[in-house]
């Protein structure tokens, strides 16, 4: 009895330093932001995949609750956030129907980040005999994989990489080198060295300080790359300089589709508007869905007739057509009222903007969709040209999907504008977005413009400094000079050319090992 009570407790004591490990990782972002954290607290989970996985004996079930756990803590608490979309009342819910859908959105995007982590756990098992190097290397590779794997998809957001901004800019800036697989790279290399060590320090001493000083060097290393890339001047040219304006509307959901709220999304673009054309801006950014008409109907809006009296060009949230469908579209109106261009968002929000499985779900969830029409996504292939020269556009999720800039940017996108409404989360959300926008910025070397619905609007630099982000719950216009740029970092003209470099080298040091050893 009393060894089967010690064996629950030392089992109990694994899983709860499991979660404890993913709950610390959670902390990197906002609301937190302690992103230090990100390079010690994948370690713990590392020691416990290697030391588990020699003592499964028949018991993969209780093995796969370490990895599971790890990403429930941390996918869990990094998307907590989505808890904020209940109560949904402003879409006609009832609220025992949004509380319920709530829960099974928090719990599907939690288990759905989870899944990574345990894939990677599984995959893990096959290394455990492996040098400790060669341990670092093939593990880093297939962590690296899967996000990739993972971001192909429709629902990502939470990469390791984004642990990091928007407070580490020095290391973000490998993202240029890569994409954010450098910096997720950087951070599973250095915390499995970190765990190496550890697994280490009983056997010899003198590997436990190897490992751990390979750590240290790697931190720094990477560190002092990043920070050659972040001290490089940005150039100025008056002639690519574009003065934009911001007008920040902070119309809540919960009114946005009423009469109240059509009348002060109205008032409120069009007098921004206004205000900043008399302040001399070149153009103007509203954000996503800021006026919720269907393009036929916004020639009869007062902010059009606004944009025809003063001739400043306007980019307009509003909905678009695609047969008895709608898009969530992002219009250029030029100085005679007129419209130039179109976005169309392309990475749409499961659950939130399209139905999966609509054959099943549909009848349950319907009423998710502000419109009676389906929303449809835009094409992965789409340009967005202005008068000032192509733009590269991304209205609210398209921001998680760092490819989506890179193929803009490589097609000759000269800045980013950035249109999103986030007013149906908590405040963490808006700011985690705006950290993900950040490293679009710096992964493409452009000026970044972003217009939000409640907050936090911003202006970012390719270094991805923010310089100047809007207050919360706030209606606020601001204008800052950007400049145009059609340099082409590294990321841009090849994409995530890393992970499969780590993944061939982790093949080749695998088949190297079996010819040596090849019990192992």
């Amino acid at each position: 009895m009393k060894y089967q009570a010690k064996k629950l407790f030392l089992s109990f004591n694994l899983y709860a330093l499991s979660l404890i490990a993913g709950v610390l990782m959670g902390l990197t972002v906002a609301p937190v932001g302690a992103w230090f954290l990100a390079w010690i607290a994948l370690a713990p989970l590392w020691v416990l995949v290697v030391q588990q996985s020699r003592q499964l004996e028949g018991k993969r079930r209780k093995f796969f609750l370490l990895p599971l756990l790890w990403g429930i803590g941390y996918h869990g608490l990094a998307l907590f956030w989505i808890t904020g979309i209940h109560p949904m009342n402003w879409l006609g819910v009832p609220w025992l129907a949004s509380l319920a859908i709530t829960v099974f959105c928090w719990t599907f995007v939690t288990l759905w980040g989870a899944a990574i982590v345990a894939v990677w756990a599984a995959l893990m098992l096959r290394l455990a005999s492996s040098k400790p190097l060669l341990r670092v290397l093939i593990g880093t590779a297939i962590w690296c994989a899967l996000e990739g794997l993972w971001s192909a998809g429709a629902l990502w957001w939470s990469s390791l990489s984004y642990t990091q901004s928007p407070h580490n800019l020095v290391i973000l800036h490998l993202g240029q080198l890569t994409g954010p697989s450098a910096i997720t790279a950087a951070i599973v290399a250095v915390n499995g060295l970190i765990a190496e060590a550890w697994l280490h320090r009983q056997q010899a001493k003198s590997y436990s300080h190897k490992y751990l000083a390979i750590a240290v060097g790697l931190f720094i290393t990477l560190h002092l790359i990043g920070f050659s890339l972040y001290s490089i001047p940005l150039s100025k040219s008056p002639e690519k300089a574009l003065k934009v304006g911001i007008v920040q509307g902070n119309i809540p959901n919960i009114i946005k589709l009423r009469p109240e709220g059509l009348r002060r999304a109205i008032a409120g673009y069009t007098d921004g508007y206004l205000t900043l054309a008399d302040q001399g801006v070149d153009a103007v950014l509203t954000p996503e869905g800021a006026l919720p008409f269907f393009q036929r109907n916004l020639s009869e809006t007062p902010i059009v007739s606004a944009i025809r009296e003063k001739g400043v060009v306007a980019w307009i949230g509003a909905f678009g057509e695609r047969g008895r469908s709608y898009t969530n579209s992002l219009f250029t109106y030029t100085g005679n009222g007129e419209v130039f261009s179109r976005y169309d968002k392309t990475k749409l929000v499961p659950l939130g903007e399209y139905i999966p499985f609509e054959a099943i779900l549909g009848q349950i969830i319907q009423r998710l969709s502000p419109l009676d029409e389906h929303q449809v996504p835009g094409s992965p292939n789409q340009l967005f040209d202005t008068p000032f020269g192509r733009a590269i556009a991304g209205i609210c999720y398209d921001s998680a999907f760092s490819a989506q800039f890179r193929r803009q940017a490589a097609a000759g996108g000269q800045f980013i504008l950035s249109s999103s409404n986030d007013a149906h989360y908590t405040a963490a959300m808006p700011f985690q977005h705006h950290a993900q926008d950040m490293m679009r910025a710096i992964e493409t070397d452009r000026w970044s413009v972003r217009a939000t619905n409640t907050g936090y609007s911003a202006f970012i630099d390719p270094h991805g400094r923010t310089l100047w982000i809007s207050g919360y719950n706030s209606y606020q216009t601001h204008a800052e000079t950007i400049y145009q740029r059609q340099t082409q970092t590294l990321y841009v003209r090849w994409g995530d050319w890393l992970t499969p470099l780590l993944l061939g080298l982790g093949v080749l040091g695998w088949f190297w090992q079996k010819k040596l050893n090849p019990l192992v």
